[in-house]
């Protein structure tokens, strides 16, 4: 059995969706479980195979409990999908390894680096991609982009266009950084998904540019080969430490073409589905990798153009008790 467990589910109904489809074609047999502190309030559960409940990350039993979860259900693969749990899973690898069971995770150093939106910009700036300009407190230029230093899901960020807009809560938390604002009159913003291989090689990269935003996730978008691709192409073709799937956020200047870097999340996005059913399929590739050994190549032939429009649905479960 190679079962695959997709932690912290939530509402990844379509990325555990892909899951079971690529599995099922290749080992029927097999089943992709959901790991979820609350699995009977999440929409992901529901269409898992199975689902189990967790701990929360932030608890100290939450490796061990994962660990023992994997080792009863014959789980051979786990895919993370949160930011928080990134870090706490890299540093369990090799437990993990040691009873036969891989984590689509990249390196210590790489997750390290991401979660710090000011070391995030130290990396792009080794890789030779321009980033939006970091502030001081006391000097900057309006209007600017306020926003954790570590930090996810647009959690506490702030857009300010005038000096009475800036309170002396954000200039004492020192949890704030002052970011240079990219307009997006002026700038297109894109998601870009991009697959790295076992060895940290670029197999993958679509661009995804973000029309409508909620919530922080996509929920407007159309796949795009334009600059942002060769850039990438340019200067990612390798990334120490990448491993699987990772989303890259850059801005497009409409005019100059001038291209910012401004996050690296080193883990699945909430638009991936829009990538997957362009032809981006990194589930079959994960589960062709790293369960069975074989050898990816460069993808480029996804479809171009294919314009992603988000809605709500629903899932309703009977005689539900809390």
């Amino acid at each position: 059995m190679n079962n695959i467990l997709i932690t912290s589910g939530g509402r990844r109904v379509s990325l555990v969706k892909a899951f079971i489809n690529e599995l099922k074609l290749i080992e029927r047999e097999s089943s992709v479980f959901v790991a979820d502190y609350s699995p009977n309030l999440s929409a992901a559960a529901q269409v898992a195979d199975n689902a189990f409940k967790i701990c929360k990350i932030e608890d100290d039993c939450y490796i061990d409990s994962l660990y023992n979860l994997c080792v009863k259900n014959d789980v051979k693969l786990i895919v993370p999908t949160l930011d928080t749990e990134l870090l706490k899973l890299a540093e369990s690898k090799e437990r993990f390894l040691a009873v036969n069971i891989q984590i689509v995770i990249s390196s210590e150093k790489l997750i390290k680096r991401s979660l710090n939106k000011l070391k995030t910009h130290e990396l792009f700036e080794e890789l030779g991609i321009v980033t939006a300009k970091v502030y001081s407190k006391n000097n900057f230029e309006l209007p600017m982009f306020i926003k954790p230093i570590n930090g996810s899901s647009s959690n506490n960020n702030h857009i300010i266009k005038s000096k009475n807009e800036i309170s002396k809560f954000l200039l004492d938390d020192k949890s704030l950084t002052f970011f240079e604002y990219l307009d997006h009159d002026v700038y297109d913003e894109y998601t870009c998904d991009l697959y790295y291989s076992k060895l940290g090689t670029l197999k993958c990269v679509i661009p995804r540019k973000r029309i409508e935003i909620r919530a922080g996730e996509v929920s407007k978008g159309v796949t795009i080969k334009n600059e942002v691709k060769s850039l990438i192409n340019e200067k990612l073709a390798s990334l120490e430490g990448a491993r699987g799937c990772i989303t890259l956020q850059l801005f497009l200047h409409k005019e100059s073409k001038e291209i910012k870097g401004i996050e690296i999340n080193p883990r699945f996005g909430g638009g991936f589905p829009l990538s997957y059913l362009a032809g981006g399929n990194y589930p079959k590739w994960i589960i062709q990798e790293y369960l069975f050994n074989k050898e990816i190549s460069y993808f480029d032939d996804w479809e171009e153009n294919l314009l992603m429009l988000r809605y709500d649905s629903e899932i309703l479960i009977k005689n539900h008790e809390d």
